[in-house]
């Protein structure tokens, strides 16, 4: 009866969706089956800590991620607080029980010669709109820009002399990114068909809907998503997986860390360190395929 009053409460009173509910009670059986079973408890008012750690040791062992084993401590944490809050406990089990590290995902990045199929070998759509999704591509993987700063670029942004964008990033922080004489080149030619397309627009955004207004995030990920798909083999193929591959491959080809900080916008130097552990990982492949002793034990 407490847990069927418990998934009531979750659906009438904070109104969860019935898949969040349906997991909440296939975790809540989980847990409540391996409590009979494996410590011969009759009630959840003799579950202790010990047991719900011996539980999330029973999941990790059984090959669940620690992701998985902390949405399941969720659960868990959410059903004893309603117990207490019914008065059929009086302390929290969950409490002494820490979650268990989750290891951090490295970001998903392209291939450069998933990157040199997409601008050499795709057909864009003509007109102004094939015009600009090729721009909108090769600008955030030329420059690593996030997609809500490509959504704000406008004209002014561009110098063409100095060959360099300014950048409005996170917090108003503004940074100045450099391009190469080809890209200035594409963007003027994209200015071209961004004029004959809009002749007597006074728009400020670099780039325009089909309609001519301002771009929005969901039409820049349905953009780049498109693309990606036609080279990517990555199961990450948004806007952010241009920007992890313009920080990689300038890591690979031995950016200093401090430049790509800079370029990126980022405001502390540990938010860049994680591209060097994906050059890592990648010299590891590498060094475990071509060096005669490797994987070998030392003698």
């Amino acid at each position: 009866m407490r847990e069927k009053s418990f998934l009531q409460y979750l659906q009438y009173e904070k109104r969860f969706s019935p898949n969040t509910i349906t997991a909440y009670r296939k975790d809540l059986e989980q847990f409540l089956q391996f409590i009979e079973q494996e410590m011969c408890l009759t009630s959840v008012t003799e579950v202790g800590h010990s047991h719900i750690r011996s539980w999330i040791v029973h999941l990790i062992g059984l090959g669940q991620s620690a992701r998985t084993a902390n949405r399941k401590l969720s659960t868990l944490k959410a059903y004893f607080r309603f117990l207490i809050r019914r008065n059929h406990l009086t302390s929290d089990p969950t409490a002494k029980v820490s979650a268990p590290k989750v290891g951090k995902r490295l970001p998903g990045s392209l291939k450069e010669s998933e990157l040199g199929q997409l601008f050499q070998q795709v057909e864009f759509e003509s007109g102004y709109s094939g015009s600009r999704d090729r721009m909108i591509l090769e600008l955030l993987y030329a420059t690593g820009m996030r997609r809500s700063e490509a959504i704000a670029l406008e004209l002014k942004d561009i110098d063409f002399q100095s060959l360099q964008l300014r950048i409005m990033g996170k917090g108003s922080k503004e940074r100045l990114v450099p391009i190469s004489r080809g890209l200035a080149g594409n963007l003027q030619a994209y200015l071209s068909d961004r004029s004959d397309a809009f002749p007597d627009s006074g728009a400020a955004w670099l780039f325009l809907t089909d309609k001519g207004r301002q771009l929005y995030p969901k039409l820049i990920y349905n953009i780049v998503y498109k693309y990606l798909s036609m080279v990517a083999s990555n199961e990450r193929r948004g806007p952010h997986a241009l920007r992890h591959s313009f920080a990689t491959h300038l890591s690979e080809n031995g950016a200093d860390l401090n430049a790509i900080k800079a370029l990126l916008g980022h405001s502390s130097l540990a938010s860049t360190q994680i591209y060097t552990h994906n050059s890592i990982e990648r010299l590891k492949q590498v060094y475990n395929k071509a060096h005669p002793k490797a994987g070998l034990d030392d003698d």
